[in-house]
């Protein structure tokens, strides 16, 4: 069971509160809309274990090579590939079963989210920048799978900053590859067409980026309109400092493996994040 477990990674599940986000940005806060969004997430949820699944069995080789990831259950061989294919149809299916039924309009964000991975697998995560795109594109899909289920269109900015985001943390992962490389322990075939030189300068960039179109967001007139408050743009400082610490994690401590495990790891960033979400209902409520 336990290493079942790991196969499934349920701890990177976080990644899916995603889902969630169109709720707190259009601040609706009613249970049938969590309802709906929780309902959503579980079948993401599913979804993406039978991924992982997926991701496992294509990098048996490479994974044994890793100093860390030799010890999944399927590079160490305490899963069968035999079980781990079943599993990977089983879950596959019943999300994407369970969604047809539910929500056509799901159903479709989910099955395009399903295809586009199973191209990353197979040939799309060896060609560097298009694997931080595709992952970065993932996180956009969560946003419209719980824009759906909950009737919440999104916004521009929010599909934005998202996007951007991921590109960051995806870029800090990356590195940590880099570095395994420099010690002379290659782990993806497309490594190559990153160094740290490159990476560096990407995330400098992309955090800059995302910063200005998350202050962009707040004092737009739409959002001002929506919450009838000019003060959003304080949240800002949460944001600030939540991609310090994470660079601080990156570029001094070369520490950038799993964003999900740092996330899970690091409570400056749980605090952080913590008050920026208890600032930004704040604002929106009392201000």
């Amino acid at each position: 069971m336990k290493n079942m477990l790991i196969l499934l990674r349920p701890h990177q599940y976080i990644k899916n509160l995603f889902i969630f986000a169109p709720l707190l940005f259009a601040f609706e806060f009613n249970t049938q809309l969590f309802y709906a969004a929780g309902i959503t997430f579980i079948l993401f949820s599913v979804l993406a274990s039978s991924v992982y699944v997926l991701n496992d069995l294509m990098d048996i080789n490479e994974d044994k090579q890793h100093p860390t990831k030799k010890n999944r259950p399927l590079a160490s061989g305490k899963i069968s590939t035999k079980t781990a294919t079943i599993l990977f149809f089983t879950m596959s299916g019943a999300s994407l079963g369970i969604s047809f039924f539910l929500n056509k309009e799901l159903f479709a964000i989910l099955l395009f989210y399903f295809i586009l991975n199973i191209l990353y697998s197979l040939k799309l995560k060896h060609i560097a920048i298009v694997d931080i795109f595709i992952i970065s594109t993932g996180f956009v899909l969560r946003l419209f799978a719980g824009s759906t289920t909950s009737d919440i269109p999104l916004s521009m900015w929010i599909i934005i900053i998202t996007f951007l985001l991921a590109i960051f943390l995806a870029l800090a992962k990356r590195r940590d590859d880099v570095l395994l490389s420099i010690q002379g322990k290659e782990t993806r075939k497309n490594i190559d067409g990153y160094n740290l030189e490159f990476v560096n300068a990407s995330m400098v960039l992309m955090s800059g980026v995302v910063i200005v179109s998350y202050l962009q967001y707040t004092v737009s007139p739409e959002v001002i309109e929506r919450i009838g408050s000019h003060y959003l743009f304080l949240t800002t400082f949460f944001v600030i400092l939540g991609i310090l610490r994470y660079m601080q994690i990156t570029f001094v401590e070369n520490s950038s493996q799993s964003p999900t495990k740092i996330v899970l790891k690091d409570r400056f960033l749980q605090l952080t994040i913590l008050l920026w979400i208890v600032s930004f209902i704040g604002i929106a409520k009392l201000l």
